[in-house]
């Protein structure tokens, strides 16, 4: 029986020691002047971020709008970055695919088969019928859209029917659909009390978490409420605070150093929530008379 994306997520972060998740939304305007511009300066900056970063990161996510905008050699250097994540480290498609069945089937092919990716992000909200095909291989994740890190995500995402909140109802619908251990849901760490939230609706789940870089979110609340009682089962993600590090010479070696620094802080709040979950209660502790 195949392993299954939340197992190989699971054994992945265990080896690794890593919830790191680096983001490569490159922008041509914000690289290195000595690289130059153009599709090879794209390859040449984010294969130096992958080879600097690549031992702590546990998986890169791939923002395709920063590679579609650029037309077909947008798509080369997709294509080219996607081979050079090495296989200990997972490869996000972030394309928020969300379309009838038969188009999902030709995206689930563009992604998983084409480009071989090994977990895309979606969106729910035609259904499962429309989100079969890119779950039709439980090797292969789909991390849906549930609780966006925007300030817009109020304008639907909170609307309830006087039961549940539209972000809820999301969760609980993604959870049923997760036959095959090959499903997670996106939730920004910029709403540290809906996370806590979402995370009792689906504590099986994988979650992708945008948010704790440049858009402010609290690291030690999302890795609290984010993560499993294992403190395992989820991917942090941060872009612009790593890749843009520095525009010297020396990026490379300043986005390691951010993501070293940033991987240690999501895993010294990792400690600190297994740590207190460990404890007695303080009225549980004997004191000699």
């Amino acid at each position: 029986m195949a392993t299954s994306f939340v197992q190989r997520l699971r054994k992945l972060a265990q080896d690794k020691q890593s919830l790191l998740c680096v983001g490569l939304d490159i922008e041509q305007e914000r690289l290195p002047a000595f690289l130059g511009r153009g599709r090879s300066a794209v390859v040449d900056f984010g294969r130096a971020i992958i080879e600097a970063t690549a031992d702590v990161a546990l998986a890169y996510k791939l923002n395709f709008a920063f590679f579609e905008a650029y037309g077909v050699d947008g798509w080369r250097a997709l294509e080219e970055l996607r081979a050079l994540i090495p296989s200990h480290c997972l490869a996000v498609a972030d394309a928020k695919r969300g379309d009838i069945g038969n188009t999902m089937r030709m995206y689930a092919r563009a992604i998983f088969g084409t480009m071989g990716f090994d977990a895309a992000t979606a969106s729910p909200y035609l259904g499962r019928d429309a989100v079969e095909p890119l779950l039709a291989d439980p090797t292969r994740g789909v991390f849906f859209l549930c609780l966006t890190s925007n300030p817009g995500a109020r304008d639907f995402q909170y609307f309830s029917d006087g039961h549940r909140r539209l972000f809820e109802y999301t969760a609980a619908t993604v959870v049923s659909w997760d036959s095959a251990g090959n499903c997670g849901l996106v939730v920004g760490a910029t709403h540290g009390e809906e996370l806590a939230q979402v995370r009792s609706i689906a504590p099986a789940l994988p979650f992708l978490i945008p948010g704790i870089g440049a858009q402010g979110g609290d690291l030690e609340a999302a890795v609290l409420h984010g993560t499993d009682e294992r403190g395992e089962l989820a991917l942090f993600n941060s872009s612009r605070g790593i890749l843009y590090k520095s525009s010297g010479h020396d990026f490379a070696e300043a986005a390691r150093a951010e993501a070293q620094a940033l991987r240690d802080a999501i895993n010294a709040a990792r400690s600190d929530k297994l740590r207190t979950r460990n404890e007695p209660p303080a009225s549980s502790v004997s004191h000699p008379v």
